[in-house]
């Protein structure tokens, strides 16, 4: 099980997540869908921009009512790019791609879980505590089939769609988990290699009660690859992080929340 670390919620308090859409650069922002996020890489109005994984079921109005706030009307994204395929993050993915007919860009390991072949291993509802967790045996584990639009992540670590950005392989969470990094101004997008609430209670889910943790532990098989992961990340010392679950973080607070996860995750 990972400790987790309180963050003083004054020091982000313009990263309240409230459902609506929350710009963290003039070029990032996410949007919370239920229980999880998606981000969004692209300037308002921008033309050529990215999607970063999908949402839960029954969640496309609300993505699309962003989408064309954020882009215009009609505005569909250059690709869009997947941490990984947990339900979560693949909700209405299948619904998307039909619509937008745009390039899907996942690991190489993880594409049995988007090619219809490989379900995700059944969770273990008897860890973390808290409800969410106790109802994971109830969440489906795919495989979702979106063969006609997937492409590999490229080996060099850029990502073809997101020029500046590179991908970043941070596993232990799924075999294929990737991260999203920007070097110029330290942004990540970092998918659940870590997250900013507490997943496995439905009050912390609720109310999002900011404090960086490990991945969700119910659906997360290899510790060891997840401890990794989180160094590897913290090592970045990133400026800005969107996770999959929780609200957006900045700053110290960010970094040294980071460090004491990766420090103390065992």
């Amino acid at each position: 099980m990972t400790d987790h670390i309180d963050i003083s919620p004054d020091a982000n308090a313009d990263l309240v997540t409230d459902g609506s859409l929350h710009e963290v650069a003039p070029d990032l922002a996410y949007q919370r869908l239920a229980i999880v996020n998606v981000a969004y890489v692209g300037a308002p109005g921008s033309a050529s921009w990215v999607l970063v994984d999908a949402g839960i079921p029954g969640t496309k109005r609300f993505l699309l009512n962003a989408v064309a706030d954020r882009f215009g009307q009609e505005a569909r994204p250059a690709a869009i790019v997947m941490t990984h395929g947990h339900f979560d993050h693949v909700g209405v993915l299948k619904e998307l791609a039909d619509a937008w007919d745009v390039p899907i860009y996942a690991h190489e390991l993880e594409l049995g879980y988007l090619n219809g072949s490989t379900s995700y291993p059944d969770p273990d509802p008897s860890v973390g505590g808290g409800m969410m967790a106790a109802l994971s045996r109830f969440y489906p584990r795919g495989p979702i089939d979106v063969s006609p639009w997937l492409r590999v992540l490229p080996e060099d670590g850029t990502v073809p769609p997101l020029p500046g950005w590179k991908w970043i392989y941070t596993p232990g969470h799924t075999t294929g988990h990737v991260s999203f990094w920007r070097a110029s101004d330290r942004a990540l997008i970092a998918g659940d290699a870590f997250i900013t609430t507490d997943q496995e209670s439905a009050y912390a889910t609720a109310t999002q009660k900011l404090e960086i943790q490990g991945p969700p532990m119910y659906f997360t098989p290899d510790w060891e690859g997840a401890k990794a992961s989180v160094r590897t990340l913290a090592e970045l010392e990133p400026e800005i992080a969107i996770t999959g679950h929780g609200r957006a973080i900045r700053g110290p607070e960010l970094r040294e929340g980071l460090h004491t996860l990766a420090d103390a995750f065992d």
